[in-house]
């Protein structure tokens, strides 16, 4: 049985880019094992009208390397459609499109086995070896050796406590093109949730409003509908600096500043904001338009009529401290999704830091086992490295510093210092 440098567990962008990035590189061999049939990003969300909250550059390997054949311009390139990008002059590409380029990347390497599922990592102590045991989609298996992991899992959807095991037809946001249909049969349809993905999806029921016969309610706890901010000071925030700041905080006041700072990574993309409203009004020229936009409300609970075939929520106003409850025949839950720790870890779980919390201990170069060079994961981060772990321009550094760390050497010079804002304190300011 060979044993590889590394394996990439997972294969989302980040261990895309990750698995990019090291094919030029003799002296690194990595292996990628993903349970999908092949790479597919967020299918259930590729709505003819969404595009990326990034611009292009925030590809699999642009910000660590220009020149990589892998970047999302030299696709365009070799699909045709270098030109059409450059007179759209948006830098935002569309999502399906970015869903598109990964395949097309995927497809160059040779290392990357889909269909393959971790479903158990074991750890020699003798040898200093993981082994990673893995389930076909044809029934079969296999083991991998390698001296270092990445765990580029993912974050699985998130279901509200008040809406597991309901019955009937919910769906997750992650879902909602193949539900798509049979919710516009219904006669009411409820979003729940704030973020861009609802956002995005009541943008969509609401253009089949008046058409469809549907009623189209959206709720959702936040105050208002805040739009991501955007500005380039924020998005200073980025930066290795920042990491470094963040990562060096107290762990208590990390946990604070992430809560805080959800508007930077899971607010709505300001011009759909106002295309909403647009398009409300347009609507409202005929007449009411068959819907409600409700901020400040909480799901607090739930239950579902089979025989009726319609949804119960209980719902509690946050500043009037008030109780009421909404049918609805649909149920959208645009609930975002939580990093959860896969299974196949538990055998080496003694082998992995967590914190007070009992989530990841991320070190800043982004490993988590004892040893803090054994284990690497990418993404679910954010109670560490804020809000650049969910950033795709920041995949890029990551994954530098994870091929640093693989090799020994600096493959992909890190930038250091690109801030104009200074974060913390002046060196020697008294306590």
């Amino acid at each position: 049985m060979p044993t590889h440098d590394f394996i990439g567990i997972g294969l989302g962008p980040y261990n895309l880019g990750l698995a990019c990035l090291t094919a030029p590189l003799d002296d690194l061999d990595g292996l990628f094992l993903d349970s999908k049939p092949g790479f597919d990003w967020h299918p259930g969300m590729l709505l003819d009208f969404a595009t990326l909250q990034t611009p292009f550059m925030a590809d699999l390997v642009t910000l660590a390397d220009p020149t990589s054949p892998f970047s999302f311009l030299n696709y365009l390139k070799e699909s045709g459609r270098l030109y059409s990008f450059y007179i759209r002059e948006h830098f935002h590409p569309v999502r399906e499109e970015y869903n598109a380029y990964c395949r097309w990347a995927a497809g160059k390497l040779g290392n990357v086995r889909f269909g393959h599922e971790a479903t158990r990592v074991e750890y020699d102590e003798k040898e200093g070896l993981y082994t990673v045991h893995a389930r076909h989609a044809d029934g079969g298996t296999t083991t991998h050796r390698a001296r270092h992991l990445v765990l580029g899992t993912g974050t699985p959807p998130y279901v509200p406590e008040a809406c597991r095991g309901l019955g009937g037809d919910l769906v997750h946001n992650s879902g909602y093109l193949e539900a798509k249909a049979a919710l516009q049969a219904k006669q009411s349809v409820t979003v729940v949730g704030s973020g861009q993905s609802a956002a995005e999806i009541y943008y969509d029921l609401l253009a089949g409003t008046g058409t469809g016969g549907y009623r189209l309610n959206w709720v959702t706890r936040s105050p208002r509908f805040f739009p991501l901010e955007y500005t380039k000071l924020t998005l200073e925030m980025t930066s290795p600096e920042y990491v470094d700041y963040f990562h060096a905080l107290p762990e208590d006041t990390r946990y604070r500043v992430e809560a805080e700072q959800k508007g930077l990574f899971k607010g709505i993309d300001a011009d759909l904001i106002n295309g909403i409203f647009d398009l409300l009004y347009r609507k409202s020229v005929r007449g009411p338009v068959p819907t409600r936009l409700m901020t400040n409300t909480a799901l607090t609970g739930a239950s579902y009529d089979e025989t009726a075939g319609t949804y119960t929520l209980g719902l509690r106003h946050v500043e009037q401290e008030r109780d009421f409850t909404l049918e609805t025949q649909g149920l959208v839950l645009a609930t975002g999704y939580r990093y959860r720790v896969p299974a196949f870890l538990e055998p080496v779980h003694d082998r992995l830091r967590r914190d007070r919390h009992g989530r990841f201990d991320v070190a800043r170069n982004y490993s988590i086992d004892t040893t803090g060079r054994g284990v690497f994961l990418q993404n679910g981060g954010t109670h560490t490295h804020s809000i650049t772990s969910p950033d795709l321009g920041m995949g890029p550094y990551r994954n530098s510093w994870i091929i640093r760390e693989l090799t020994g050497r600096e493959v992909y010079p890190l930038e250091r210092s690109i801030a104009f804002q200074e974060f913390g304190a002046p060196a020697g300011a008294a306590a």
